[in-house]
């Protein structure tokens, strides 16, 4: 059910994913399908199995049963790591950014650009900052001084550095939980501007929030689960918000 006929090539689908942690069921037998420039929305109440699904798509959780296809081809991502560097980007809610570092250092965090002086190696800073700005730049982020460490910056800016940040490692695939918590409506609105030029670029985005208003304003289509399970999938244009609500809740 592609929301846009000329999005036609899928760039992940997860087929019949089940995970089980004990006695509890945490995912049963869900199938999921993003197409490239996509904006592709989750939801469900506490416990509906949101986290796991995006964990077990983000290499934190193996699948006990089900397959997962990215770009077409079947993949087993052992680790976060096997995930990003396929081009599978999760930006998790606390953002696992580095408060100490600038912008270039949490851009090229793990992944350090070195100078040599004299023989020996030296991180560099300035050349990872200018590098990093260029991708910002072309997000339309705009951070005033970019050498101070992100701690000094608003929630928002540090949104959105996290998002150059999976945008400069060539992310396809880019999961994005509750972007939009804790931020001002202004700050929120720019996340939003972000996101539709994600999608423009040919990034397929899943987008997990418990606000409705976001989700209506910025997905092409919602998936909904319950208990574990997928209850409902429907195109944007063709759902409102008391339908979203009652597959949330129902039974």
């Amino acid at each position: 059910m592609n929301s846009n006929a000329s999005n036609s090539e899928p760039v992940l689908d997860l087929e019949h994913i089940s995970k089980r942690f004990g006695g509890l069921q945490a995912l049963k037998d869900v199938s999921l399908t993003l197409y490239r420039g996509e904006v592709l929305a989750l939801a469900g109440d506490n416990g509906a199995g949101k986290s796991t699904l995006i964990k077990t798509i983000s290499g934190v959780h193996k699948p006990d049963a089900g397959a997962i296809k990215y770009c077409g081809e079947q993949i087993h991502l052992e680790t976060p790591h096997q995930a990003r560097d396929a081009g599978i980007e999760t930006i998790y809610q606390d953002l696992a950014i580095a408060d100490n570092l600038d912008v270039g250092g949490n851009v090229f965090l793990g992944r350090e650009m070195v100078k040599r002086i004299c023989g020996l190696p030296f991180v560099d800073r300035r050349r990872m900052r200018a590098e990093a700005l260029v991708t910002l730049q072309d997000l339309d982020i705009h951070i005033q001084h970019p050498e101070n460490p992100l701690r000094s910056l608003s929630g928002g800016q540090r949104q959105s550095v996290a998002i150059g940040r999976a945008i400069h490692w060539k992310a396809r695939v880019l999961i994005m939980d509750e972007p939009t918590a804790a931020l001002g409506v202004p700050e929120q609105r720019k996340v939003m501007e972000i996101i539709q030029k994600l999608k423009k670029s040919g990034v397929g985005v899943i987008f997990i929030s418990h606000n409705l208003n976001d989700i209506f304003q910025v997905s092409d289509r919602i998936l909904v689960l319950r208990r574990g399970e997928k209850v409902g999938e429907r195109l944007i244009s063709e759902t409102n918000h008391d339908e979203v609500v009652r597959l949330m809740v129902a039974g």
